[in-house]
């Protein structure tokens, strides 16, 4: 294939190269896939249990919290505001729900949606133009392990 002056400048740089991660990580941003996978994901958050779980607990927490605090026209809203934003994030339940919205929205897909994309415009950033020529590396296959168990 054809070495461009962008496959030129990372043809000494071993995987894992600080600078050649690097310019792959703009190179996908600049190809719009964080912002389309940020798009699928968020797409699919308010249909979640864990989601809906917190979205629960949160509003609970705050309801709680209020019925506590009698109304008047004097009630400083935004020290209140800000008061139980720091109770909330002082209690841990949004790392938590947060950790478990993830595994529901993101880990489902990573190996079969995000994986095969990333892999590919990777493999057309290292070499460009050789894409079609070379097929990718086969991953380790588990039909060999499977037949002798």
């Amino acid at each position: 294939g054809v070495i461009s002056s962008s496959g030129s400048n990372m043809a000494g740089l071993p995987p894992g190269d600080p600078q050649l991660v690097s310019m792959i990580v703009n190179h996908l941003k600049t190809q719009g896939l964080f912002d389309q996978f940020r798009r699928d994901c968020l797409a699919d958050v308010d249909t979640k249990p864990a989601y809906l779980n917190l979205k629960q607990r949160v509003d609970n927490f705050v309801s709680n919290h209020l019925s506590n605090h009698t109304w008047s026209p004097h009630l400083n809203k935004n020290q209140l505001r800000n008061n139980i934003r720091q109770l909330v994030l002082q209690s841990g339940m949004l790392e938590q729900g947060v950790d478990r919205i993830v595994a529901q929205v993101v880990d489902p897909k990573i190996n079969h949606i995000f994986r095969p994309q990333v892999e590919r415009v990777v493999r057309e950033f290292l070499s460009p133009g050789s894409y079609s020529e070379e097929p990718p590396a086969p991953l380790p296959s588990t039909d060999i392990t499977n037949t002798s168990a």
